[in-house]
Order: structure tokens, then C-alpha cells, then sequence
């Protein structure tokens, strides 16, 4: 070969460019729901410095890749409308299906809003009922991370008879509530993981700014430094599997109820309930896609004494720490305030971590643009998952649906708007009377009073109007008051509109 042939053959013997295919987030995928009347983002990964045009509805937005690859555009605002098709185009094309836009909200939370649908009461007719292909979900894959995540993994499913026993049961309600009433297409994001603490699910900069955390953060510092041999690890579940399964089939044969199965112990540093590895694997990932808000069901796992206290903080922390994530402003956000468990205990002094959680709850709505649904008569004594899903998904709906969406209904129970004290006894004042307080129960139980001794009794409560008069003739001079304070209350106290009141306190002791 000589020189000149050489040389022509030389580009054919060299590497290939490298060319990174136009690449989108799981989230951006066939049946997903875009956000209403919102600049809805829409990005992804391509090489450093390729242009891509995302088309939709009639509209055509270009981005060009920066150095790391990312590119992301935002949408002009879309009426919710029907079916549409997306292209995504760069060096390739990408065309996304069946997209719908309406309304899109994110439901977190541990078991209590991962709970399925097939595990609710009437649990065969709500599945055989529901065909409704408008509502979409999208299950967040589990997983731990220590640092932020820009991707994560999941797919948007269509509601259906076949699909709907999956889908977060409390999502679910929710989100076909407002579908049934706004006549638009509805878009849910599940992210939850049963047993998981608050902590998990915010950021650990927004952590370590409270100085109140730090015992807690510290700690799980000391946990992770600690060596941990993965291998034993696994060797040690591989023979508590073995001894289950024995154990397993033995209880089947005596026609008992078999042990839980052991789960992995996984290393500290990727533990679910390590602070922030779930915010870093299944919060962040999800960010910017366009949301409407935010509803929460969690708080049993930070229900224990005296942790319990430390959420008051946490709640609030975290509901702006999404927040400033999304860049949405004061998104709306609602929690639901944890029903009654345990068994009832006859003593108005007890200790309660429960009550401080429905508290904390209580209290985040001064931050703006929250809620709160009030699910105290929905629990079970003996199951810290009650059945009834419908109650909750329905008044989370009724908050939506009067503060996000100005319906003209009842949005909440009763809740307290200030007290004073006369004539030895303590006048409680509230909100949300919607055509009067009532007792569902006859005699209003539930309140207890004490004075400076601190010493709670039993009370006497009458209603007046929107006012509950507490007093006991044990205590002379009275100087608090506290409603269904414990795990499990008696709670009787409805509004006209029969939504139960919430538990509070009038004293920080």
C-alpha cells in the first residue's frame, strides 16, 4: 500500500465519534400525565453541545446539551386535554405515548401510603370498579442513596381492573376523587417506603441547619463508621431464611399463622433509614418534573418517646425543603394526621409519642399553602395498617378540592383557634364549625383539664355554638385543656359536615 492509500484508509481504522443517543428520565416515558396549565420541564441527556427539539400539542421547544450532557426545556402551558404524542429529537427521536394532561401530584410516605389497593376494605369490587384510564401512576422503584440522584426507576401504569390491585391505596382515592370531580386526567407519583422515618425523606443540608437534629445525625455518623462485613451479612440472613422456612412450613401444617420472613440487614450507609438516603434516591430523582403538590402519610416511625417531640420540626423542615427542590414556590402540601392505634388507655395524663405527631401535623399549617387530613376515627386498635383507605384518600380530596381548587365545601374537621379561661372553666374557640359542632356519641368525651399541679382529670364538655366549655369540679382553677390526646381517643367531636375535630393540646408541657 503506498502513502497516498495509506492515508484515505487511515479515518477507517480510527475510533468512531462518540455519540450519545438523546436519552429522557423515566418519569418522561409512555402514559404519563403533564401538569395543567403549568411550563411543564421536560429534559434529558444527549452529547455535550447537541441541540433537541421536544414537540407536543402543537408546540416546539428547542435546548441545546451543556458540557455535561443535560439539557431540559419547558413547555408552554397546556389545557388538560386528551391522548397526545411527544417526539423528543437530537441525533435520534424518542416518541412518548398516550400523554395526558391534567393534574399531577406526589404521594410519599412509609406503609400506610404504600399500602395497596388490594389490601383495603371491599378490596374486590374498588378493583373491579376501576376503569378509569384518565388515572396514571407512577411507582418510584425503591431505592437508598448517599447523595442526590438525577434519575430513578419506575414506570406511568394506566388504571384499570388489571392494574389498580398496585397502585398506593391512599393515592388511589385521592386521586380518583378529583378525577370523578375536576373531569380531568389525573397524574399520581408514589414515592413511599414502608417503616421509614422523616429523616430519610429530606435533605441532608436541610438537616444539619437545625441544630436540634444534630444527637440524631450524629449518630447515624457513628453507625455508618462502624465496619460492617456484607459478606457475613449475607451469609447470616442465607441461614435465618433456612431456620424460616422450617419454622414456616411447620406453622402452615399446625394450620397457624408462620413467623415474618427475616429481612437482609443491608450496611448502615445505604440503610433506608439513614437521614437523607431516600430523599437522595427517590425525592431528587423526581425533581422538576411539574407537580400540582404534595399529600404525606407518615410519622409512625417517629412515634416513639422521646423522639416523637423532634417532629414538630421535622415536618416543616422538610415540606420547605421540597419545596426550595421544586422551585414551585409554596406548593400545596397536605398531611394526613395519623388515626387511632393501640389499645385505648383510661388515663387523660399518659404519655402519648402519637399525640405529639398529630400535634406536629397540626401545627405545619401555619406554614403556607397546607392542610391536613384529620383520619382520627379511621384507625384499628389491633392493625397499625387500617383498611379504610377511602376515608383517608376522600378527605385528603375534600382539602384539595375547597383549598387548592376553590370548590365551595367543607375542607377540614374543627380545629382550635384560641381558648380562654373563665368562670373556672376553659373556653375552647374553632374553625371549620361548618353549620355547627355536634357530638357523634352523645356525651362529649375526650377532653381532660388540669391546673397548675398538672394533674389531669376527665372534664365535662358542653358545645356552644362554635365553642367547646370544659371544666371539672377536681380542678377549681384550670389551666389547660387537651382533646383526644393519646394513641387511641375517644374522638366525638364533628363539625356539621361530620369531619371529627382534630386532637391539640393548649399547653407545652
Amino acid at each position: 500500500m503506498n502513502l497516498r492509500h495509506a492515508l484515505l484508509a487511515l479515518p477507517m481504522l480510527l475510533p468512531a465519534p462518540l455519540c450519545a443517543a438523546v436519552r429522557l428520565p423515566a418519569l418522561i416515558s409512555d402514559h404519563m400525565v403533564l401538569q395543567r396549565d403549568a411550563a411543564a420541564p421536560v429534559w434529558g441527556w444527549a452529547d455535550p453541545g447537541e441541540k433537541v427539539t421536544v414537540s407536543i400539542a402543537g408546540q416546539t421547544q428547542s435546548a441545546t446539551a451543556g458540557p455535561d450532557g443535560k439539557w431540559s426545556v419547558k413547555l408552554g402551558k397546556i389545557t388538560a386535554t386528551g391522548p397526545q404524542v411527544m417526539t423528543v429529537k437530537g441525533t435520534n427521536e424518542i416518541t412518548i405515548r398516550d400523554v395526558l394532561v391534567g393534574e399531577v401530584w406526589l404521594a410519599s410516605g412509609q406503609s400506610n401510603m404504600q399500602m395497596q389497593v388490594n389490601g383495603v376494605n371491599n378490596a374486590k369490587a374498588e378493583i373491579a370498579s376501576a376503569k378509569h384510564p384518565e388515572i396514571r401512576m407512577f411507582s418510584v422503584v425503591r431505592k437508598t442513596a448517599e447523595t442526590p440522584q438525577v434519575e430513578c426507576a419506575g414506570k406511568w401504569e394506566v388504571c384499570s381492573p388489571e392494574t389498580v390491585a398496585r397502585f398506593s391505596a391512599t393515592a388511589y382515592f385521592f386521586g380518583r376523587d378529583l378525577h370523578q370531580t375536576l373531569k380531568v386526567p389525573v397524574g399520581l407519583i408514589n414515592s413511599s417506603w414502608g417503616g421509614t422515618p422523616i429523616q430519610s425523606w429530606t435533605s441532608l443540608p436541610a438537616q444539619e441547619s437545625l441544630p436540634e437534629l444534630s444527637p440524631l445525625l450524629d449518630s447515624w455518623k457513628k453507625r455508618v463508621a462502624e465496619p460492617f462485613d456484607d459478606a457475613q451479612a449475607k451469609a447470616r440472613h442465607a441461614k435465618q431464611v433456612e431456620a424460616w422456612k422450617k419454622q414456616a412450613a411447620a406453622a402452615k401444617a399446625a394450620g397457624k399463622r408462620p413467623p415474618p420472613q427475616p429481612q437482609p440487614v443491608v450496611a448502615p450507609r445505604l440503610h433506608q433509614g439513614r437521614p437523607a438516603n431516600l430523599f437522595n434516591g427517590m425525592i431528587a430523582p423526581l425533581a422538576p418534573y411539574a407537580i400540582r403538590g404534595a399529600i404525606w402519610y407518615q410519622g409512625e416511625g417517629n412515634a416513639g418517646l422521646p423522639g416523637a417531640s423532634l417532629y414538630t420540626a421535622q415536618l416543616p423542615l422538610m415540606i420547605r425543603d421540597w419545596r426550595k427542590l421544586w422551585g414551585q414556590g409554596d406548593f400545596p402540601f397536605a398531611s394526613v394526621q395519623l388515626p387511632g392505634f393501640k389499645k385505648p388507655v383510661d388515663d387523660p395524663g399518659a404519655p402519648s409519642g402519637w399525640a405529639l405527631i398529630r400535634e406536629a401535623m397540626l401545627k405545619s399549617r401555619s406554614l403556607p399553602n397546607t392542610g391536613m387530613a384529620i383520619v382520627i376515627d379511621a384507625g384499628d386498635a389491633n392493625n397499625i395498617h387500617p383498611k379504610d383507605k377511602q376515608t383517608v384518600g376522600k378527605r385528603l380530596a375534600l382539602w384539595a378540592r375547597a383549598e387548592v381548587y376553590g370548590e365551595k365545601i367543607p375542607s377540614s374537621g374543627p380545629l382550635p383557634a384560641g381558648h380562654e379561661i373563665k368562670d373556672g372553666s376553659v373556653v375552647i374557640r374553632f374553625t371549620h364549625a361548618d353549620g355547627g359542632l355536634k357530638s357523634k356519641e352523645g356525651e362529649l368525651k375526650g377532653f381532660a383539664i388540669a391546673g397548675q399541679d398538672r394533674k389531669w382529670v376527665w372534664a365535662t364538655a358542653r358545645i356552644d355554638g362554635d365553642r367547646v366549655i370544659v371544666s371539672s369540679p377536681q380542678v377549681k382553677s384550670p389551666v389547660a385543656v387537651r382533646y383526644a390526646w393519646a394513641d387511641n381517643p375517644a374522638a366525638p367531636l364533628v363539625n356539621g359536615a361530620g369531619l371529627p375535630a382534630s386532637p391539640f393540646r393548649t399547653d407545652d408541657w
